[in-house]
This record gives structure tokens, sequence and C-alpha cells, in this order.
């Protein structure tokens, strides 16, 4: 069975949807830890307000959440046939995409730049292709 950097076994359903959802799921992890241990990145997407406003109890409480959506696509990657389990990872990336679009859009505390892009980008594209891909993988 080939694995994520030789640790993580990958997942054994079609397709490459439950591969991505491993992916991103291991991506997220890393960002829990940024947000646990350093304000710098989190400073940057949220560059339209002072720096003194992008506190530790943010950057922690949004380490959680990321860690939460992590824990739901990691499940994913394993279990993709499970409406229950594809419905709440497709959630995930729908949360996430409202968050910065609301953060860019209406709230306007972050602008376009690469720490804004690259979850507006990976939410879009697993939304679209797991609407894509429901019925491949969701056998109702």
């Amino acid at each position: 069975m080939a694995s994520l950097a030789g640790l993580i076994p990958l997942p054994d359903a079609a397709g490459l949807l439950p591969k991505w959802q491993l992916l991103v799921a291991v991506m997220a992890v890393f960002n829990t830890v940024q947000n646990f241990t350093t304000l710098k990145l989190t400073r940057r997407v949220y560059d339209r307000v002072p720096p003194e406003l992008v506190t530790p109890l943010q950057a922690r409480t949004f380490a959680i959440w990321t860690l939460t959506s992590a824990v739901v696509r990691f499940y994913a990657a394993y279990h993709i046939d499970q409406k229950i389990v594809y419905d709440m990872a497709l959630f995930t990336y729908l949360i996430a995409f409202g968050h910065f679009s609301s953060e860019l859009l209406i709230f306007r505390t972050a602008k376009l730049n690469p720490g804004v892009i690259s979850p507006v980008i990976v939410s879009t594209t697993s939304l679209i292709w797991m609407f894509r891909q429901y019925d491949f993988y969701v056998q109702r």
C-alpha cells in the first residue's frame, strides 16, 4: 500500500478525491501547528487590520477550527463512500469558502494575497470536485 511520506497509508477508494482529502487534511494539521506557534502568517492573512487585533486567542481559535476540519477531511479520505462523512467534508469546504470570502468581501479584513488565495482555491476546487463526484462516491 502506498503512503503519504511513508507515514500515512493512502486511501484505497478509487479516484483522486480521497487522496486529495488526505493531502488537504495533512496541510491543515501543519496550519494548525503554525497557528499555535506564531502569529506571523495569520497576520498576513488579516492584513487590513492593525496587527495587534490579530491576537494569540484568535490564532488558537482558528487553529482548533482548522484542526476540526482536518479531522473531518482525514476521516472522509478513508470513508468517502459514506454519505454523512462526505457531506460533512463538503461542508468544511463551504465554511472555509464562506469565511475567507466574507473576510475579503464583507468585513474587508483581508486582501488577495497568498495567505487568502490558497484557502479560497482549495475550498472552491474541493467544493466543485465534490459536487461533481457526489454520485460516484456516495451510494444512497
